[in-house]
């Protein structure tokens, strides 16, 4: 691949001298290079392509690093790091790995924050506008914003904040009509109406907000961008340019079908096949086909999403059961609160959340729903240790939800419990309910398991054993029956092996039973050990003759290290646990 013009742009300033026939080039070829290393890592890739221009645009304008940009979520950031330095981690296949999803201030002087998670570009701008201000200086601040993210609530306190200040700030709206699917709300009515008038409609949320407004009819024009961005730049008030994209422009299949090409496994270009299968039952599906047959049923089930409706089980709910769906956009903290809401009046609505984006509700989670006791089920998806990026760690959610009072955190080894977890956490009427959904591929033992957890904190002895017990929580219990296994095997100890099934809470009657046989008691949580599961059991023994060893992740924040690598480093191995059995037995 011949990239003529890419292979003189190793800084912002080479953009400078070039002309515009030279800037359409090089948006074909960042946007074949793009399509190219996306296809091959994985990764987000409509967002990506539908920003090329805009962003070379930008940085045509704009004279970063000494002009700030902020790209929300930074998902949408991939040719942004390729004018700024990066471009051989998007040429080079040896390199594509060295560089993240994201913006990393580690990875170069144009990134300001790492960011991950949504809604929060408009909020840290103004946080760089006021910084310079006081600073006394004077340079552009911009904050880009879209995909979806303006259905989060810190945007609206970010637009709130920054159409008051006066000053230079300048918020892009990337109006590309989709969040991760498609888009939900007012706002994105109003956004719709401003496309169709050309953003003549006096019916304007920006203006209302005090903002001056410029609208963009085609956002991936390179000459209408600049025209815009040099119009604004330099402003001395707060400014809103909303521009209309195509996203996944550039690849017929991204623009056609725009939620299933927002992220990406790896694909072959050629034959459009994955390069990874995933085959026979996901936890997700499971979850989904119960609740299409629940809502069959019962009209008062009301399923609901913000924003990720395929991964957590609902992509064909939401066609089938309409009227029993809500997708909220990216708005966690309210998808709580209106569960709660929903449960107080006897319906019985299910809140489905990836793991790292259920962090953003735990004021909700505690004082709508804890508080008023109303009994919602709230389910937890890819929650464990895991070689994400360090925006989308999994590990969070134990400590975060299992310490709230009156929650019920339930943790399913296999999908007879998931099931049966999910039929009691909807028919209860008694406590809000939390299933941490198994993280790994299915497991079913063909037994049917009763949907009766009214006993609260009681856990199952699923192996009867001396001397040694292990607690596996959720996805580890297999993890914890394996070393039972081995550690039989090589040392003779038959040890007892526990499915607590509950996370909130600690089954005292047979932790106390413990104390006449066992020496020693392991706890494996697929989380971060602080103020985690294990942590539980350590105190309830801390005054009694009993040793303790809690398996799990350490407090930090990981950056796409292997899985492999994390299991070795937290003694997550079969052999490593039984080592650290045998030195603790001595």
């Amino acid at each position: 691949m011949i990239l003529n013009v890419l292979n003189k742009i190793d800084e912002p300033k080479d953009l400078k001298g070039l002309c515009s026939n030279d800037l359409k080039v090089l948006a074909d070829e960042i946007r074949e290079i793009l399509i190219k290393k996306v296809s091959t890592t994985g990764g987000h890739f409509g967002p990506n392509l539908g920003m090329v221009e805009a962003t070379i645009a930008l940085h045509y304008v704009f004279n970063s690093p000494i002009d700030k940009i902020v790209y929300d979520i930074s998902h949408q950031s991939y040719t942004h790091k390729i004018l700024t330095g990066r471009k051989n981690a998007f040429i080079n296949p040896d390199k594509y790995n060295s560089v993240t999803g994201y913006t990393s201030p580690q990875e170069s002087e144009h990134d300001f924050f790492t960011i991950g998670h949504t809604s929060t570009s408009v909020s840290l701008a103004c946080g760089l506008a006021k910084a310079r201000d006081l600073k006394g200086g004077n340079e552009n601040i911009i904050a880009v914003i879209g995909d979806g993210s303006l259905s989060g609530g810190e945007a609206y306190e970010g637009l709130n904040n920054a159409s008051a200040s006066g000053k230079n700030i300048i918020i892009v709206v990337n109006d590309n009509d989709m969040s991760i699917a498609e888009n939900h709300g007012g706002l994105y009515q109003n956004l719709a109406l401003l496309r169709n008038t050309n953003g003549k409609s006096e019916n304007n949320f920006f203006k209302s907000l005090g903002f001056d407004y410029h609208y963009i009819k085609d956002g991936n024009n390179i000459e209408s961008l600049i025209e815009t961005f040099s119009k604004v730049k330099d402003t001395n008030h707060p400014v809103v340019v909303h521009m209309h994209t195509i996203k996944g422009k550039g690849y017929k299949d991204s623009e056609e079908n725009k939620e299933a090409f927002h992220w990406i496994m790896p694909f072959d270009l050629e034959t459009k096949e994955p390069k990874f299968k995933s085959t026979g039952e996901t936890y997700s599906g499971i979850s989904g086909k119960f609740l299409s047959e629940k809502a069959k049923k019962d009209s008062s089930i009301v399923a609901i999403t913000a924003a990720t409706p395929g991964p957590v089980g609902l992509g064909s709910f939401r066609y089938e059961f309409k009227d029993q769906f809500i997708d909220v956009g990216i708005a966690e903290e309210h998808a709580i609160a209106l569960a709660s809401g929903i449960a107080s009046q006897g319906g019985k609505p299910i809140a489905s959340f990836m793991s790292s984006f259920i962090q953003r509700t735990y004021d909700q989670l505690s004082q709508d729903l804890a508080i008023n006791n109303n009994p919602a089920l709230i389910m937890v998806y890819n929650g464990g240790i895991s070689g994400s990026d360090v925006t989308h760690l999994g590990i969070f959610d134990i400590p975060l939800i299992s310490n709230i009072p009156n929650i019920v955190y339930l943790a399913p080894t296999n999908k007879e419990e998931h099931i049966a977890m999910m039929e009691w956490g909807i028919e209860q009427d008694k406590h809000p309910v939390v299933i941490r959904v198994p993280n790994m591929d299915v497991v079913s033992t063909g037994i049917r398991v009763e949907p009766n957890f009214d006993k609260l904190n009681t856990y199952e002895k699923v192996k009867e054993g001396s001397e040694v017990a292990i607690i596996g929580l959720g996805s580890f219990y297999h993890l914890g029956n394996r070393v039972q296994e081995m550690l039989k095997e090589t040392t003779g100890i038959n040890a007892t092996l526990i499915n607590p099934r509950f996370i909130s809470g600690i089954d005292e009657k047979l932790l106390t039973e413990l104390l006449d046989n066992h020496k020693l008691v392991v706890t494996l949580e697929d989380g971060i050990l602080d103020g985690g599961f294990g942590e539980k059991i350590s105190r309830f023994y801390s005054d009694k003759d009993m040793k303790v060893l809690n398996f799990g992740a350490t407090k930090e924040f990981t950056d796409s290290v292997s899985l492999q690598e994390l299991y070795e480093r937290y003694h997550l191995t079969e052999e490593l646990i039984i080592s650290d059995i045998k030195d603790a037995l001595k």
